[in-house]
């Protein structure tokens, strides 16, 4: 046999196989790659349960909420977002007086006393408490002039600064109650974005009816707390 010939065949098949391990090689690379990537950018589903709760006047009733909780796009663990969904409902039988601000019997001029936040407007408002390293399962705090961090917002984007051990109430929709029946708020996709927390975060939803006339009530139900990562 030509040595020649010999010699080149050796060389067409080492080269051939060199040739099969890089394409192995680059095909491993990519599908690491690819699911590094994935992992780096997983989204978490969150459903969480319904509630209800009886106060003066009024029952206040959750259904239908869940939250998708997504990583930082900048990876650097001080921001993510939550996009939350869900429908708070107030059955609401308090009203004495239809079709106008209380409290009745407080001194002139002076609408939204008795210890009410909503103006003297009867309202069912719901929004989420945000807390950056800090246990918030037990939390209830006092719900007032602080759910105006952001704004009122059905729809859209809510930015949250929070640091290490603070705690903030993000309002995330309400409505005006004027005479007894049934009234309904619901948001979608609502973004919940939080900012500045370089630790644990964890929210829960809360839904305030305050209803206000000749006697003032607040009833206040809460959310399960669900983690932000």
């Amino acid at each position: 046999m030509n040595s020649n010939y010999s010699r080149g065949r050796r060389g067409a098949h080492r080269a051939r196989a060199t040739c099969l391990r890089a394409g192995a090689s680059a095909a491993a690379t990519l599908a690491i790659g690819l699911m590094s990537t994935g992992a780096a950018q997983a989204d978490t589903f969150v459903p969480l349960p319904d509630g209800q709760k009886a106060g003066p006047g009024a029952v206040v009733s959750r259904t239908g909420e869940s939250a998708l909780i997504s990583p930082s796009l900048a990876a650097n663990g001080a921001g993510r977002t939550a996009w939350v969904s869900g429908t708070v409902t107030a059955d609401v039988t308090g009203i004495t007086k239809e079709g106008e601000a209380g409290p009745f019997n407080a001194a002139a001029n002076t609408p939204g006393t008795n210890n009410s936040s909503t103006h003297g407007i009867s309202r069912i408002s719901t929004g989420y408490i945000v807390g950056c390293q800090v246990d918030i399962t037990g939390l209830g705090g006092s719900i007032g002039a602080s759910m105006d961090l952001s704004g009122p917002s059905v729809s859209g984007s809510l930015t949250v600064p929070v640091s290490a051990g603070q705690v903030k109430f993000v309002s995330v929709a309400g409505k005006d109650i004027k005479k007894n029946g049934k009234y309904s708020v619901q948001y979608q996709d609502t973004q919940l974005e939080i900012q500045n927390c370089g630790g644990f975060a964890q929210a829960r939803s809360y839904t305030v009816v305050e209803i206000v006339g000749n006697d003032y009530s607040k009833t206040t139900l809460y959310g399960q707390p669900f983690s932000i990562g």
